[in-house]
């Protein structure tokens, strides 16, 4: 995936000149004597091999290890933090994707890969790159281990104030002299009725005196999505609403729209890894590891709508007996009754066509030298991402008519009185609607880093950490906006014939029955389908032949440069039972924003110095009971759209929005302690309080300001005077109960409170959840293993929108994982995900539907190799 947009060729040329040099040193390796390591493996093993990295931490972290080669307990690496205190995941798209760590939203966690960040994007249009780490490039077959370091170190990277995440991945002197592993399994989706094949394997070899070895592996994964989606659109806009008597009601906020979705997805994951691994003396072990993630997210989401605020109610029409709700903010919201007039447009189909992507891949070498009492660390790499789509072409067929509606908080009911929805002829095709979005995002690092610890016999101090490390990241946003110009006379046949296009010529039939567990009496559950091929026979033939046109969208287009020098020391101390470290880490970023300002590009610069203190402090209170205590002050950038310097004025209203390149970093000052007992190999008690101050949140608001000599109204992002003070609690059991038998379970209550709004309303902090848990039993002998999952996320909460604070209902699912031994060298395996079928139900606060989502459980069937 190199090209001109990613990190330069001459950079990749010298890390892999530099790699062959140290490979080709000629030192003869010291004959010695090994001790050959027993090995606990299976469920039991893997967590007490978790349970021996929490325990041995110098900071308050929690670890996941994987079963074996090739069985980390779940397919997608976010689906198994989720099993982590503290850690809830939004599965908006049947997976894992983002995580949330201690109240605190995913842009505020970074994930890094062996200590590095790990560029990645997305593919949507409308996702917008963040701070945070797009899990589902991740193979979790790549992964040995999970750390989630909750209370930093000076010597880790700033950017966390939830928590930070490192994946392990492996490396050939971890394992046997050649090991080899395939698995093979058949992956069925419930909702589509699909199967689709996934393949992985690993080769590790390594050389009879462990000097050099090489290990690759790849992973391939096809996955037939469909999500079902009741959905409306709620907006900021306010109107008036006239009944059928002439009655009015002022300042009502109307959904633009809402309809019955069905979204499918064709995705191939393709992961590749190769890691060479050399040590020519016990004192050099030098590592270059590739990894390269491509996905093929090729998607297409059908939406049958009513347009209420979109075109009805603009329209002037008036509704019949109109019921609303009162909102947040002393206004009102529309939620049912019969919006009339026949002949206005009251109903559409809007089916989008996407050829979408994700690429990203690492390129890491760091070398490790152990002195007489000292330790000397280098790294340098690179990592690129890009993702978008190719094509996003949006289809539009509308009719007349007139929409009952009747909304609630677990009910999304319309219909339209004299248009059958199975009845294609009622809708037709509308030029003039038609686009097409060529996005692509890419975001590129560069980075180099050099450590040095040292042993020291100075009163309690007994060692020094330091180290520097630079970065140059830069992200970057692009879209074509394609569109037909129907006014043009030169088109004006092909646009005539566009216009008399039905849906019934593009359909092949009814849509599937849609939202089997979300719907209720009067859900609009089928309608005319549009056909892909169809489409692209009829329609997609005459916009290519140059019907439609593309220009560049300067609103879409920014770029975000940043380099970052940070440097740090970190002291280690012990006295008697007393241990831990503290160390203060300096940061200095330059960031440069550049986007099209007035319509012409240009740019905002600006520089920041932080320090960042941190001290843990581990207390052996007995020989399996360990105190833990820390506090740190933790640092977090705002989001690459925040600070775009980008400002769009629409001629229309005569507003416009923007970003703000002068955004303050977030700061949290936190503290954090805790108790642990672990009173068994695979057991554990603990309790952990932790305590976060943050500085600062975001909001958007709207002001005046002077552009070009006239006032306008902008909307922006600001720094909030005030910040979010979080608090919560972390209780953890995990137990072996003997003859194959064990458990564990984690409960996380997290109390978080955000400043009142200047109108006196208070809200919850965006991406909390009060109540997090999760628990599991497992069974395992030689040849059988059992193992049954829970999880439950309690209410979280997102932006404003029509007058209050978007909401996530409860969450929770159940999975389940069974192995067989069948020999010495085979493993059978069958996985079960979301066994029932759960709904995410999201609505505003005062009872707004907004969205009712079923993705269907899936289930596995296959069989693991090993030699």
């Amino acid at each position: 995936m190199y090209s001109s947009h990613n990190p330069s060729q001459r950079f990749h040329k010298t890390l892999l000149a530099t790699a062959v040099t140290l490979l080709s040193v000629n030192v003869q390796a010291q004959d010695s004597d090994t001790l050959e390591e027993v090995m606990v493996t299976g469920i039991r093993g893997s967590l007490q091999q978790s349970l021996d990295v929490k325990r041995d931490a110098t900071s308050i972290v929690d670890a996941i290890n994987s079963e074996d080669i090739g069985k980390f307990p779940d397919k997608n690496v976010a689906d198994s933090l989720q099993r982590v205190p503290g850690i809830s995941v939004d599965r908006i798209w049947g997976e894992g994707r983002d995580i949330f760590v201690r109240g605190t939203d995913s842009t505020l966690n970074r994930t890094l890969m062996n200590g590095q960040n790990v560029a990645s994007a997305y593919w949507w249009a409308n996702d917008n790159p963040s701070r945070g780490f797009n899990y589902s490039i991740l193979a979790s077959e790549l992964v040995s281990s999970l750390e989630v370091y909750k209370s930093p170190e000076a010597r880790h990277d700033e950017g966390s104030i939830g928590g930070m995440v490192n994946v392990r991945t492996r490396k050939p002197m971890d394992l046997d002299p050649l090991t080899v592993n395939l698995s093979t399994e058949g992956v069925y989706s419930d909702l589509p009725g699909e199967w689709d094949p996934q393949v992985s394997g690993l080769l590790s070899w390594k050389n009879d005196t462990e000097t050099f070895g090489v290990l690759a592996s790849f992973n391939s994964q096809g996955r037939t999505m469909r999500r079902d989606g009741l959905e409306v659109f709620p907006t900021n806009d306010l109107y008036t609403v006239t009944d059928q008597n002439g009655n009015t009601t002022e300042n009502v906020y109307v959904p633009w729209g809402g309809g019955s979705a069905i979204f499918n997805q064709d995705r191939q994951r393709d992961t590749a890894n190769i890691t060479l691994q050399f040590r020519p003396t016990d004192r050099w072990d030098t590592t270059l590891n590739y990894v390269a993630s491509d996905m093929e997210m090729d998607n297409s989401n059908q939406n049958y709508l009513f347009v209420a605020g979109g075109y009805k109610i603009p329209n002037g029409d008036t509704v019949t007996d109109p019921v609303f709700i009162p909102t947040s903010d002393g206004n009102r919201a529309l939620v049912g009754g019969t919006i009339e007039n026949p002949d206005s447009i009251g109903v559409a189909d809007e089916p989008i066509v996407r050829e979408s992507f994700i690429e990203s891949e690492v390129l890491d070498l760091a070398a490790d030298y152990e002195g007489d009492g000292w330790q000397l660390h280098l790294q340098a790499g690179t990592t690129s991402a890009e993702g978008g789509s190719t094509k996003d072409r949006n289809y539009w067929f509308e009719g007349n008519g007139a929409e009952e509606l009747n909304f609630g908080p677990d009910t999304n009911e319309f219909n339209f009185p004299g248009i059958d929805p199975l009845d294609g002829t009622a809708l037709h095709l509308n030029a003039a609607n038609l686009r097409d979005w060529v996005r692509v995002m890419e975001d590129d690092e560069s980075y180099f880093q050099v450590d040095g610890s040292f042993d020291l016999e100075l009163g309690f101090i007994t060692g020094i950490r330091t180290g520097l490390k630079l970065r140059d990241h830069t992200i970057e946003n692009n879209r074509q906006d394609g569109s037909v110009d129907v006014a043009n006379p030169e088109i004006a046949d092909q646009v005539a014939t566009l216009n008399a296009i039905t849906l019934a010529d593009v359909s092949s039939g009814p849509s599937p029955e849609l939202h089997g567990e979300s719907a209720s009496a009067e859900s609009l559950t089928r309608y005319a389908f549009m056909d892909v091929g169809l489409a692209r026979q009829k329609i997609d033939s005459i916009l290519d032949s140059g019907v439609m046109t593309y220009d560049e969208d300067t609103r879409a287009y920014y770029k975000i440069d940043e380099e970052i020098t940070a440097g740090y020391v970190q002291a280690e101390f012990e006295r008697g039972r007393l241990h831990g470290n503290f160390g203060v880490r300096l940061v200095e970023t330059d960031q440069t924003s550049n986007a099209y300002i007035d319509g012409e590009r240009g740019s905002v610069g600006r520089s920041y110095r932080e320090a960042l203190p941190s001290v843990n402090a581990i207390y052996d209170l007995g020989e399996d009971i360990i105190l833990r205590a820390a506090a740190s002050r933790a640092m977090a950038r705002p989001t690459f759209q925040n600070l775009s310097s980008n400002i769009v004025i629409n001629a229309t209203s005569g507003t416009a929005t923007a970003g703000n390149p002068q955004l303050d970093p977030m700061f949290a000052d936190q503290f954090e302690f805790g108790a642990e007992w672990y009173f068994g190999d695979a057991s554990l008690l603990a309790a952990t309080y932790f305590n976060k101050d943050l500085s600062t949140f975001v909001f958007q608001d709207t002001q005046v300001e002077e552009i070009d000599g006239e006032s306008i109204n902008v909307t922006r992002p600001y720094n909030a005077d005030r910040g979010a003070d979080i608090q919560g609690i972390e209780l953890q059991v995990q137990h072996d109960f003997g003859s194959g038998f064990g458990a564990l379970t984690n409960y996380t209550w997290t109390d978080a409170e955000a400043p009142a709004n200047e109108d006196g309303t208070r809200l919850e902090l965006p991406g909390n959840s009060r109540d997090q848990f999760n628990a599991s039993a497992y069974y395992e002998n030689d040849t059988f293993s059992v193992r049954l999952s829970y999880n439950m996320r309690s209410k979280s909460y997102g932006g404003l929108t029509s007058g209050s604070q978007l909401v996530t209902e409860k969450y929770d699912q159940w999975d389940a994982t069974a192995n067989w031994t069948a020999t010495e060298n085979v493993d059978v395996f069958l996985t079960a995900v979301n066994l029932t079928n759960e709904i995410i139900y999201m609505r505003t606060a005062d009872g707004i539907p907004t969205g009712f989502y079923e993705n269907g459980p899936r289930y596995s069937l296959g069989a693991h190799l090993s030699f």
